[in-house]
């Protein structure tokens, strides 16, 4: 449970996390692609379904020593708000501004946010409490929701404050009481169902969800999670038409070599340092600062039918490339105010639109990624 001094530095290889090396060899992924900032998961997860990671309030938040948001933009792990959930110890905040989920409920495009955990555990005058844990492959109880880890909340117009469940099975993915945020377990109910919606982002229970630590999670949790997911949406009817992306909201501490190009920059005094003190790149007239970007290399795969087979792209994309792909696809326009989706690359090289896979299915066994139907 813990690291002998003589490792300089260990690694899960693909003989170790065999499932995603698997889906990278039947699939495409990409060796270019990194996190739209330099920042933790916050950011990392706002950037997603916004690409600005400006428009907080309060705009200049410190815990302690840590800058937690500054000049307007988020920089730390801050809770939203507006939510039962959230942590008063580690800053609480709310973000201005368009996200994703607003462009989707204009043009009438189901979609939602399944995240382990947000069913509560309780409630206590009035309000949700979200109690629940599961234990990590190395005997550590993990709690299950992290809200920092759930961009819509930080928005009040996209936020479930209560983690009010859906008003029933039918209404998962339009509007209602749980206003497109949910439980992941309304995910694998809505697609046994067949009521899956159009658009959904998925995140794992903590403890699955890849952080580094042996008290919180690791790759081979992951793995669990990602290939039982993977294998229902194979084994369903919507498997023809999907295109699943994995995608993560920060480097975690996961050492990458590679240095991300430079397209925007800021110039704020005693934090940004990149290019010497106070400043990171250059800084565009008008820009929104705190948003030094690109940040850490990250992993993204594509699993689809519609997927390259064994393809690495070269493509240089970030976070919002994935934002890009789904307002793209649903022709939905851009977010606007500063989003990183006008500058994210596409992945549409990852894809073969034209020539779908029938035999595309890859079901793998969840504990050794070996597998099990080919």
């Amino acid at each position: 449970k813990s690291c002998a001094r003589a490792w300089v530095m260990n690694y899960f290889d693909g003989n170790t996390v065999a499932a995603l090396w698997r889906y990278a060899q039947a699939f495409a992924m990409s060796d270019n692609s990194f996190g739209a900032v330099t920042g933790p998961s916050t950011p990392g997860a706002v950037n997603l379904v916004s690409g600005n990671t400006h428009g907080a309030t309060p705009p200049d938040l410190a815990i302690g020593t840590e800058r937690i948001t500054a000049a307007g933009t988020v920089l730390g792990d801050p809770d939203p708000q507006t939510d039962d959930c959230a942590d008063p110890k580690v800053g609480l905040i709310t973000m201005t501004g368009r996200n994703v989920g607003d462009l989707l409920n204009e043009k009438h495009v189901s979609w939602g946010w399944f995240q382990g955990g947000f069913k509560p555990s309780d409630s206590k005058d009035g309000k949700a409490v979200c109690g629940q844990k599961s234990v990590n492959r190395v005997g550590y109880g993990v709690t299950d929701y992290s809200p920092h880890h759930e961009p819509f909340q930080y928005y009040k117009q996209t936020a479930n404050p209560h983690h009010l469940p859906p008003s029933s099975p039918d209404k998962v993915g339009f509007d209602d009481q749980a206003n497109h945020q949910y439980d992941l377990q309304d995910f694998y109910d809505a697609l046994a169902n067949g009521r899956l919606p159009a658009v959904s982002f998925i995140k794992a229970k903590k403890f699955q969800d890849a952080h580094a630590g042996f008290n919180y999670s690791n790759p081979l949790d992951e793995q669990v999670y990602l290939v039982d997911l993977i294998g229902k949406v194979m084994r369903s009817r919507y498997w023809r038409d999907t295109a699943i992306i994995i995608s993560y909201d920060d480097s975690d501490g996961w050492y990458d070599h590679v240095a991300p190009p430079r397209v925007m920059g800021s110039a704020l005094p005693d934090i940004d340092a990149l290019d010497g003190p106070g400043k990171c790149g250059e800084v565009k007239h008008g820009a929104y600062q705190g948003r030094c970007g690109y940040g850490p290399r990250l992993p993204l795969l594509v699993v689809s039918p519609y997927a390259k087979r064994n393809f690495v792209d070269h493509t240089v994309t970030d976070q919002t490339s994935i934002l890009r792909f789904i307002e793209d696809n649903w022709k939905l326009g851009r977010i606007g105010d500063q989003s990183y989706d006008a500058l994210a690359g596409p992945l549409d090289t990852m894809f073969d639109f034209a020539h779908p896979r029938a035999d595309a299915a890859l079901i793998l066994d969840p504990k050794t990624g070996v597998v099990v139907k080919p």
